[in-house]
Formats: C-alpha cells, sequence, structure tokens
C-alpha cells in the first residue's frame, strides 16, 4: 500500500511538472491562463486595432488597451500605480525620465530579435537609449505645417507665416504645451532643450501674439477639422498631415523653414511589469515587417523599420509628411521641472487670450 502511494504521488508530481512546462506553450511569459491579459499603455489613435487583434488571437490573450494624448499623461498613469501596465509607448524624453526612476525593465534581446534584424540604423543606440537596453523604435516622426492651398493665399514656408493676424481663427496646432513653446524658441534660434526663465521670458510676447490666433488645440485628432474645413492651417504631427493630404489634394504639407525637431516614439516594459515575457512578444510581433507595414498603413508616420519600408506602396514612401527631408533636427531630452514652468507659461497665456 506504502508502495502504491508512492508511485501516485510520484506520477502526481510527474503530470503536474509537464503541464507548468507545457500545458500553457503559448504564455510567452510563463505566468498562467488564468492571467493571460496584457495591459497597454500608449498614445491614442497610434496602434490599429488589426495589430492588436492579430497578437491577441496568436497569442490567446486579452490586450486591455489605455490610451494618453501626451508623455505627461503617460507618467502620471504610471506613477499613480493604479494599473500596472505591461507595456508603453513613451517618446524619448519620457524614456530618459523612466529610466532615471527606475521604472523601466531591461530587455531581454533574445525574445526581441526583430529589433536588430529590421530597424534601421539611425533609429538605434540613441542617447535618450544607448544600446537599445530599455526600447525598440515604433515610430518617428517631427511636427509640419500643414494647409488648404486653395484657400490660404500666400506661401506658407515656416511658423512666421502661419501666425499672421490675417490668419486668425483659422489655425489648429497641437496640444502639446512642450511643443508650442519650442517652435518659438526655434524661431528664435533658442535650443529647444533650454527651458529656462529667462528663455521662456524672451519667447513669452511671440507666444502671446500667436494664442491669440489660434482657433484650437487638438493632439488626437486635428486631422478631422482639417478635412471638415472648420481651420484652415495647422500645425501637427506629421502622420496626421499625411493623411490629411492623401485624402484632399487641396493641402500642401511643408517642414517649418525655421527648423524643426525629431522625435521617436517607443515601445517598452514597465519594471513592475506582471507579463513580461508575453510584452517582450508583443515587442517583436510589432517590429515584424508586415505587422509594422499595417502600422504604417493606417498612421502613415516615419517607420523605422527598414524591413517594413520595403513592403510601402510608392505613394506611401512618397508622401512629403511622412518622409520628410529634414536638416539639423533637434531631440527631445527631459527637462525635469522646467516642464512644470513651461505648462505655467502657457496656461498664463491662453487664459489671457479667453
Amino acid at each position: 500500500m506504502c508502495v502504491m502511494n508512492a508511485r501516485v504521488a510520484l506520477i502526481a508530481l510527474l503530470l503536474s511538472v509537464v503541464c507548468a512546462s507545457g500545458c500553457d506553450k503559448g504564455n510567452a511569459g510563463g505566468s498562467s491562463s488564468a492571467s493571460r491579459e496584457l495591459n497597454v499603455l500608449a498614445w491614442s489613435e497610434y496602434i490599429p486595432q488589426e495589430v492588436l487583434d492579430g497578437f491577441a488571437g496568436e497569442n490567446h490573450v486579452k490586450i486591455n488597451l489605455d490610451v494618453v494624448a501626451s508623455n505627461e499623461d503617460m507618467l502620471a498613469k504610471l506613477t499613480s500605480g493604479a494599473t500596472k501596465y505591461d507595456v508603453i509607448q513613451p517618446s524619448e524624453y519620457l524614456v530618459e525620465e523612466l529610466v532615471k526612476m527606475n521604472r523601466l525593465a531591461p530587455l531581454d534581446r533574445a525574445n526581441v530579435p526583430n529589433l536588430d534584424a529590421n530597424i534601421l540604423p539611425e533609429f538605434k543606440d540613441q542617447s535618450f537609449d544607448p544600446g537599445n537596453k530599455y526600447t525598440v523604435p515604433y515610430m518617428s516622426g517631427t511636427v509640419g505645417i500643414v494647409y488648404n492651398a486653395e484657400k490660404v493665399k500666400g506661401p506658407i514656408d515656416g511658423f512666421a507665416d502661419v501666425f499672421k493676424p490675417e490668419h486668425a481663427g483659422r489655425i489648429i496646432v497641437l496640444k502639446d504645451n512642450r511643443e508650442i513653446v519650442t517652435w518659438a524658441m526655434i524661431c528664435q534660434k533658442i535650443p529647444i532643450n533650454e527651458m529656462t526663465p529667462q528663455n521662456l521670458a524672451k519667447v513669452k510676447p511671440m507666444l502671446a501674439e500667436w494664442v491669440k490666433l489660434i482657433k484650437k488645440y487638438d493632439s488626437d485628432s486635428p486631422k478631422t477639422d482639417l478635412l471638415q474645413g472648420t481651420v484652415d492651417i495647422g500645425i501637427v504631427w506629421n502622420g496626421e498631415a499625411a493623411l490629411v493630404i492623401s485624402q484632399d489634394k487641396r493641402f500642401k504639407f511643408v517642414m517649418p523653414a525655421e527648423g524643426s525637431h525629431r522625435y521617436i516614439d517607443n515601445l517598452a516594459i514597465p519594471a513592475d511589469a506582471t507579463n513580461k515575457g508575453l510584452a517582450h512578444a508583443f515587442l517583436n510581433h510589432c517590429l515584424q515587417p508586415g505587422v509594422s507595414k499595417k502600422i504604417s498603413d493606417v498612421w502613415p508616420y516615419t517607420n523605422p523599420n527598414g524591413a517594413a519600408r520595403k513592403l510601402l506602396s510608392d505613394d506611401q514612401r512618397d508622401n512629403p509628411a511622412s518622409y520628410p527631408e529634414m536638416k539639423g533636427f533637434q531631440t527631445f531630452h527631459d527637462i525635469g521641472k522646467q516642464a512644470a514652468d513651461v505648462d505655467k507659461l502657457m496656461t498664463e497665456l491662453q487664459s489671457s487670450a479667453g
């Protein structure tokens, strides 16, 4: 009887080991099937539903998508502790801040082979994440000017041409305080990361005139107002501009003559993520050429995935907003507490403008 019980116990033990190693083979993170959920924090209108559904179907996982409209909102969500996210989508300067805060998990590069295989060299090893220790590039881009050439007479070459009295009430811009202040700094040839009190004072008069002319601030979907004709000029993300000019040939796109900056939006895994294995699988999934092409099909920003670019049509690659010529661009860095000074300045100016 004792021998029989020992055999039963041994069989039960072996079955438990086999099940632990093989019953949930689809689970990239090795977590139990009961916890096969992936919490994703991303920018609104940025990850196509087809991409999410494809990963969910292949990996038998439920994806919970939470969206934000700015890096500042993303940081607030992360630090609130209300939800533990498995994948986030920070821009370069937020990556810097999160690394300083020890809020990002180092990548297991063996589980993200598409990073080395497909991402173009110019988007790797950036100053905000040397060696891509924490991030993989998702999409890149810049801010440009898109305008209805039938309604806006006279050349539009830069910020100075947009912010004129005759364009009052016809302008839509990004709802992003740092962006707007940056444009004024570029116009005055001030380095965009030097948001000192002295430099903010220098650009304040220019910004005070600009806010009087702006009709609407919108970071989610400024293309809607442009296509509907409620505004004629937009200073927007280049992917939004690409959609506008592809849908309405009356619109033209230009890079500001004064200059602009390039951003890189990334995918990363928070240090306290619950399903790091599934998170790695999701990052690698998004970097597959066919999947990355689907992202460009819906949101035509500058795709850093060289293998995916080869799959794009000539029209997609030739879209001047998706792949603008950029010279002497700058890149955002973490400005720490100065971000609060920027927000305070813009809040005061917008209140004064009514």
